[in-house]
């Protein structure tokens, strides 16, 4: 895909319809589009999470987890700046961090680091994985108990992520920011120095990705995408269950 620059912007509903009016009016991209029906759930559903614990032989060390969280923001950066890979199928919110993930938590070899443009790059190094953590790749809990290469964003965060709190101050690399706002739910990843997603939506001229300032965010006009305690429609920040630190 032609490489783009990375803009700031918000995945909405329909009803946002007038907040992207004005966007435009203000020269900021923010797409107004439905979430996928595979990332709706019923209002509420995050104020408890139901978090079940990985297992011993699932959890990464704290070496291998602050590797994996390398290579988690370099491949998402990677994306924003040269745009997705054909690679990545499943291009929405949840699918860049699940696509993110999957990549991380393979071997790095010449193949790949030629397929993916940095080959003699500066790279993490890489994340040493037995039988054990290696299945954590493609292998996430569903409500229902069950494992499976896809999950959606809300099973993402209850099955499969622990809460850290509402203040970002607490989120680290590689860490989801989740919203409800009722009829759909969105994640954002934390890059550090700005916040990465996507925003379900693909057009020949729009890949979907974008990246924005945290600053930038807690100043947008619609308050439910505010990143901060007092707003409801933000869940908080949550750290996949495999990571352990």
């Amino acid at each position: 895909m032609k490489r783009r620059h990375v803009l700031t912007g918000m995945l909405a509903t329909s009803t946002m319809l007038g907040w992207h009016r004005l966007a435009l009016a203000n020269k900021l991209t923010a797409p107004a589009v439905p979430l996928p029906t595979a990332n709706a759930a019923k209002a509420g559903t995050t104020t408890a999470p139901a978090v079940s614990a990985p297992t011993a032989a699932q959890t990464l060390t704290p070496a291998q987890s602050r590797s994996c969280r390398a290579w988690m923001t370099r491949i998402i950066a990677a994306q924003l700046t040269a745009g997705p890979t054909p690679r990545w199928q499943q291009r929405d919110c949840v699918g860049l961090v699940r696509f993110a993930v999957a990549e991380s938590l393979r071997e790095h070899d010449e193949k790949w680091k030629r397929a993916n443009g940095m080959l003699g790059t500066a790279l993490p190094p890489e994340i040493a994985l037995d039988q054990g953590t290696q299945s954590v790749r493609h292998q996430w809990r569903l409500a229902d108990g069950s494992t499976s290469a896809y999950v959606s964003a809300i099973e993402m965060v209850q099955e499969n992520a622990r809460f850290r709190g509402k203040d970002c101050n607490l989120a680290s690399p590689g860490d989801l920011l989740f919203y409800d706002q009722g009829d759909a739910q969105h994640l954002m990843v934390w890059m550090n120095s700005y916040i990465a997603y996507h925003t379900g939506t693909v057009t020949p001229t729009d890949n979907g990705l974008r990246a924005v300032k945290l600053r930038d965010l807690q100043a947008w006009r619609d308050t439910r995408w505010h990143p901060t305690q007092d707003n409801p429609n933000f869940a908080g920040v949550y750290r996949l269950n495999f990571l352990s630190a």
